[in-house]
């Protein structure tokens, strides 16, 4: 049988060989842990543009509602969706047999009324010659012209009831009162409408699809930005990638306020030469405050970043970590030798990612913190070899 001796020495170089393993682990670890302790973006250069985001909606320049002003059946139909029209093109017809009646009826009112005229003319006449002769009173005189007055009343008010009675009968004839194209159509042959108590909407009609407008609503804090022509790009979820162009028109000065919050109806023009975008699409906008070309930037995190060790009663905000818009001071911490170290710099606008740096504190390529790992393994990570 082997000796005790002859066995011990084996374990003891096995234990070396396990020692020296864990050692090298450990200290493999402890490297990977240092660093990996910060992570890390660099400045370089690049374009900033400060922009406003707001959704609104696509709309027409010009959308006339048509109704009509009487009352009918709708006999003709001439219009459809998405027909283009004319200014004056016939869109539908009401049942004119009613019209036709009254029109006829006022004419026979107004002949009527002219036939009365005449003899009432001719009485007045009689009676100035009896007068003239003796045999009349002046009080008969004065009735006769009462009544060629009163019949030269009657002929007008006849001639207005006529002249109503041709009006309506126009009316019964709808017509587009502009140039575009029919969008909304809200009758059908046979219906009957009713514009008695008010005027029923039957199209709509949008005058030049390609020229439209977004109107869209900002904030109040952003208002002050806004300027009429500035620039404004957007897209639309039926063209997820294709990017659209337009310029502001219009900050309309009535607000809106609800919740407590304030906001402004602006007004963007829109070219559409080619229709693609339709009335009623959600339009994801950006409108372009300012932009800067191949500026020094940083990442905004390196601005909000502050390490663990500084007491935590400080406020960010107290150092300008957190002013990322207009000149003002913030302080970015570069990593050196393993550890971050504060630097003071100027900053300048806010795309929301990246701000521009107007001093020359960093260069292009260096190292800025954005976040502190800080979070180390557990000590029993390791392991121990047991003797026996």
């Amino acid at each position: 049988m082997p000796s005790s001796r002859s066995i011990r020495i084996p374990l003891v170089i096995l234990a070396l060989i396990f020692a020296a393993g864990g050692t090298y682990y450990w200290q493999k670890q402890s490297a990977s842990q240092s660093q990996e302790k910060y992570k890390t973006q660099v400045v370089d250069r690049g374009d900033i543009v400060q922009s406003i985001s707001a959704n609104g909606t696509l709309s027409p320049v010009v959308l006339v509602n048509v109704g009509t002003q009487v009352s009918g059946t709708l006999k003709r139909l001439n219009a459809d969706f998405n027909s283009r029209v004319r200014e004056g093109q016939v869109l539908a017809e009401l049942d004119p047999a009613l019209f036709d009646a009254q029109l006829r009826q006022d004419q026979a009112n107004v002949a009527n009324a002219e036939a009365n005229l005449v003899l009432m003319r001719a009485k007045e006449e009689r009676a100035r010659s009896l007068k003239q002769k003796g045999f009349i009173s002046q009080d008969a005189v004065d009735q006769a012209r009462q009544q060629l007055d009163s019949a030269q009343a009657q002929i007008k008010l006849a001639q207005a009831q006529l002249t109503r009675s041709r009006t309506n009968l126009n009316y019964s004839v709808i017509r587009s009162p502009i140039s575009g194209v029919v969008v909304a159509r809200n009758i059908d042959v046979g219906q009957t409408v009713a514009a008695s108590f008010q005027t029923p909407t039957l199209f709509q009609i949008a005058g030049d699809l390609k020229q439209m407008q977004i109107e869209t609503s900002v904030a109040e804090a952003d208002i002050g930005n806004l300027n009429i022509g500035l620039p404004v790009r957007f897209s639309v979820d039926a063209f997820a990638d294709r990017q659209f162009a337009g310029k502001v028109k219009q900050v309309r000065l009535n607000p809106t306020v609800q919740q407590n919050v304030v906001t402004y109806n602006v007004v963007v023009a829109v070219d559409n030469p080619d229709e693609a975008l339709l009335p009623g699409m959600t339009a994801h906008v950006q409108i372009i405050v300012t932009r800067h070309e191949n500026v020094l930037r940083v990442p905004n995190a390196a601005l909000r970043f502050k390490p663990l060790k500084e007491e935590s009663g400080e406020a960010a905000g107290k150092n300008g970590n957190r002013k990322e818009k207009g000149r003002a001071g913030a302080t970015v911490y570069r990593l050196e030798s393993g550890e971050p170290k504060p630097v003071k710099i100027k900053t300048g606008i806010s795309d929301g990612s990246y701000t521009e740096v107007l001093d020359d504190g960093l260069k292009p390529g260096e190292s800025l913190v954005v976040r502190e790992i800080g979070a180390k393994k557990d000590k029993g990570a390791g392991f121990s070899l047991r003797m026996m």
